[in-house]
């Protein structure tokens, strides 16, 4: 009774993604760019989010909020500002 349930961790014999990436064509890759994009974007929500569940009132939620969307604007300036001196 040790046989482990498809999708359970952890996984004995992984699948090598770059081998995916490179053998079944470009819908796979494009399939691959648009999930690690999604991952990357629910990881960095979920960092923000625990921050602001750590404040200790809503005052600092609020603080807190106006601190991160300040620098997602700061650094939307300077990638912004880049893009336009390369380009």
């Amino acid at each position: 009774m040790n046989e482990q349930l498809p999708g359970r961790w952890p996984v004995n014999e992984p699948v090598d993604l770059d081998v995916l990436r490179n053998e079944e064509g470009p819908e796979v890759a494009s399939y691959l760019k648009r999930q690690s994009e999604l991952a990357r974007f629910h990881l960095t929500l979920g960092s923000i989010r625990a921050d602001l569940e750590e404040q200790p009132s809503p005052a600092c939620v609020r603080i807190a909020a106006r601190r991160w969307a300040d620098a997602i604007i700061q650094l939307a300036d300077e990638t912004a500002r880049q893009l336009r001196n390369t380009g």
